[in-house]
């Protein structure tokens, strides 16, 4: 398997856009900053006071919205978006069970919807990795497979969406594994990851293959969310102009 990874727009000259956060947390202060470092214009922002204000007269001049907030609110933004013509970034977990409906909105209005569970470079750059060790590992059985993501208190899916796009990764390469399951929920063919909230950790996802005989750990730890971030702005400039479902593999042009 080879892969190519190329990072595009992060040096090279940008349009300069107006940008909407919707969602207004630690994300969407960090995204605020850099989209501003990186010469955008916030024309927009909605947070849990305002949510009323999201509507398609208030989109207008718009070029893209950047969405970080929660699941239950997720899809209802998503659509505004649809409706409203704008392109929309989203970094919000514990919906994709609404996939196929979301999909077809976008269809439907011919839209813009870019997503990924975790828009840092250094973690997806982590999820080819782990896909690769997962296919080496399907050689041999011997070793069992676990995972555990640790995340500050504050989040409020578990498992994390970085850890389930982990295990998807897992389960599509390593072939004696069929499903994903919690720690308190093991089977013999699952894949088992445990979800640790404690302190302010802004994220740590390690997997663990273990035999008799030794152990094989790859990790990830986030340092701080300018990372995402960061990601998160460079997706937006990534995706104006363009139609369809985007993500990562799209803006690093990972080929397999």
């Amino acid at each position: 398997m080879q892969l190519s990874f190329i990072f595009v727009n992060l040096f090279t000259e940008i349009k300069r856009m107006k940008i909407a956060l919707i969602g207004y947390g630690k994300m969407g202060h960090e995204i605020e900053k850099i989209a501003i470092e990186r010469g955008h214009e916030i024309s927009l922002i909605i947070d849990v006071n305002n949510q009323a204000d999201l509507t398609v007269e208030n989109l207008k001049g718009t070029d893209v919205a950047i969405e970080f907030t929660i699941p239950t609110s997720a899809i209802g933004n998503y659509f505004k978006c649809f409706e409203a013509n704008v392109p929309i970034v989203s970094g919000t977990t514990g919906w994709l069970d609404k996939l196929d409906m979301v999909k077809e909105a976008m269809n439907s209005h011919n839209g813009t919807f870019f997503y990924a569970s975790n828009y840092s470079l250094g973690v997806n750059l982590f999820f080819e990795l782990n896909k690769r060790l997962a296919k080496l590992m399907n050689h041999f059985p011997d070793y069992e497979v676990s995972m555990e993501e640790t995340h500050h208190i504050q989040k409020l899916d578990a498992p994390s969406g970085t850890a389930i796009t982990l295990a998807e990764g897992i389960l599509d390469n390593l072939d004696r594994k069929k499903e994903w399951t919690l720690s308190n929920q093991r089977t013999s063919d699952a894949l088992v990851i445990n979800p640790i909230r404690r302190g302010f950790v802004p994220g740590i996802h390690t997997i663990r293959y273990e035999s008799s005989d030794d152990l094989i750990t790859i990790e990830h730890e986030a340092k701080n969310r300018r990372g995402l971030a960061l990601g998160a702005v460079i997706a937006a400039e990534f995706s104006f102009e363009k139609k369809g479902w985007l993500g990562m593999k799209d803006l690093l042009n990972i080929c397999e």
